[in-house]
């Protein structure tokens, strides 16, 4: 037996997102992963020193470790797309938090630092990669009019977890060392799995409760009437295969649908956002040596990292707020470009920054900046792929960002051996921002802004972006209420003579039995037919 289409990790059409109810539940699930996946790599820098101790090892060769996870979060986005379109996103996230778990508590009894490299960095990071993307799948499936904000709130879980897992990690590191921080932080990431396990799929109750007349001709086939079902059952069966046979082309999916990269919308958003990775990470990871430098104490250095989230948790809901506005978000688009300038801008204007209050200041934008950055850069791509493509886009931009990630930082690193100048670094980083800023808002309005006035009014283009899932759902739900009461009145013809002929029948038989006066238990607009009370059949199906 096939599993209903929810499962599939990609929900039917017909299925309205409730906005709301169990959401929250799916949206606080979102909000804990995000902080993992975000968070862990840079929080497992604290066991960085006991670690080169232990396994005589330099700093670059323990830093390879976050460098890995987040290489397996990014680079492995085409395989949780594939295994999300086939198992579906419960499952998935379900076995990736046991991998998540399992690698760092590997890695507490390993003896090398290859072995460090396969737990830590390969198995952890792989698990919080099938974390990762499924919950965003789920939390737009759940999420349609109040989707900015609820992305807004789900990625400040990356900024709240950096700011508790990294004490908590230095209070582990000195009371179990570094191997029994490993074991305790392995136990931490199981909370995974019960994130995974709320991630229910939409249920039928949902699409039944939006196409009622479906219900009345089901309901049919339960009805028991003598040789009237037999027919009825026959009937309704035959006219129920043509219609799954009709849709069945609809609901194929695709293990990896790569007809998204027809989308002009989607093509110009991942070259934008190669752009943006290259520049976006290099400042907060440089920001420390580089107050450093210029004679700011060790201390006060680190503490310019925690405003940075500190800001970023109260921008990133903020910012989701905003582009949830009527007037605002059929230009979320724009918003994210202005994000985008506005971070690039903030790290060109803190180039010369030569002392510890210019730095603050620079923080405090850079975080507002950021968490911009970090709350839209999802609910672009949803708005511009749609629900039921979002988790191959997903996918394929991760893999393609995983190219930047590797590219920029590590470059940076090698221009500041070489010109030991942070000064050109925090230029051309910034630069970069903004450059992809520019593309983002150039080629979206001469592109899209173009072929939106060459098509005819009445098809929306999806890659305006803005665009919502609900309008797409309600009239698929029209279309199906059309055919299911087209599919009613061949049953009916078929039936009418039947009923006229054992009406009398059925009616003497329930008086001698003692039930004339009752309703049978049958549901649909068929009973109203046979003797029952139309308020009751119509009570019966608003329940």
């Amino acid at each position: 037996m096939g599993r209903p289409d929810p499962e599939e990790g990609q929900l039917p059409a017909p299925v309205k997102p409730p906005d709301g109810g169990w959401g929250w539940i799916v949206l606080f699930g979102c909000f804990v992963i995000t902080g993992f996946s975000y968070a862990f790599p840079k929080a497992v820098s604290v066991y960085f020193k006991e670690l080169m101790k232990d396994f005589h090892v330099g700093y670059s060769d323990t830093a390879w470790i976050s460098s890995i996870m987040l290489a397996m979060l990014y680079g492995t986005g085409p395989v949780c797309s594939i295994m999300v379109n086939q198992f579906g996103c419960r499952p998935v996230m379900l076995i990736g938090g046991l991998l998540a778990s399992a690698g760092m508590i590997l890695a507490s009894f390993t003896t090398n630092i290859i072995e460090l490299y396969l737990t830590a960095g390969v198995l952890t990071g792989l698990g919080m990669a099938l974390n990762f993307q499924p919950s965003l799948i789920m939390l737009g499936t759940y999420f349609d009019k109040r989707r900015p904000l609820a992305n807004g709130l789900a990625a400040a879980g990356s900024p709240v977890f950096l700011s508790s897992l990294s004490p908590l990690g230095q209070v582990l590191l000195e009371k179990f060392g570094w191997r029994g921080g490993f074991l305790i932080m392995g136990g931490l990431l199981l909370n995974c799995c019960t994130c995974g396990a709320v991630m229910r799929p939409l249920d039928m109750g949902m699409k039944r409760k939006m196409g009622k007349a479906q219900d009345k001709y089901e309901a049919k086939e339960m009805l028991p009437i003598g040789g009237k079902s037999e027919e009825g059952i026959s009937t309704t069966d035959g006219t129920k295969k043509a219609k799954k046979s009709k849709k069945k082309p609809k609901k194929g999916k695709k293990l990896l649908d790569f007809s998204i990269f027809s989308n002009r919308g989607f093509i110009i958003y991942t070259i934008s956002k190669f752009i943006l990775v290259l520049g976006l990470f290099v400042p907060p990871i440089l920001l420390v040596n580089y107050a450093k430098d210029t004679g700011v104490p060790d201390t006060e250095a680190a503490f310019l990292l925690s405003i940075i989230g500190f800001i970023d948790i109260f921008a990133r809901p903020a910012c989701g707020m905003v582009a949830g506005l009527k007037w605002v978000r059929p230009h979320v688009a724009y918003l994210f470009s202005f994000s985008m300038l506005f971070n690039g801008l903030t790290d060109i204007c803190s180039a010369r920054a030569s002392n510890y209050t210019g730095l603050v200041i620079f923080c405090v934008f850079f975080g507002i900046s950021y968490g911009m950055v970090g709350a839209l850069q999802f609910e672009v791509l949803m708005a511009i792929v749609g629900s039921q493509k979002f988790s191959s886009a997903i996918g394929l931009v991760l893999l393609i960002e995983a190219f930047a990630v590797l590219i920029g930082p590590p470059s940076a690193g090698r221009l500041v051996d070489a010109l030991k100048n942070y000064e050109v670094i925090f230029y051309l980083a910034g630069s970069e921002v903004v450059l992809s800023a520019l593309f983002l808002a150039v080629a979206s309005y001469c592109c899209l802004n173009r072929g939106k006035k060459k098509e005819p009014p009445s098809e929306n283009n999806p890659s305006a972006g803005g665009g919502s899932d609900t309008e797409e759902a309600e009239s698929d739900v029209q279309e199906a209420e059309e055919h299911s009461s087209d599919n009613h009145q061949p049953a009916h013809s078929t039936d009418n003579a039947m009923v006229a002929a054992n009406e009398e029948a059925n009616h003497v038989a329930e008086e001698q039995s003692g039930e004339g006066s009752g309703c049978p238990t049958g549901d649909g607009e068929v009973l109203a037919r046979d003797g029952c009370n139309a308020d009751q059949t119509v009570e019966r199906d608003s329940f």
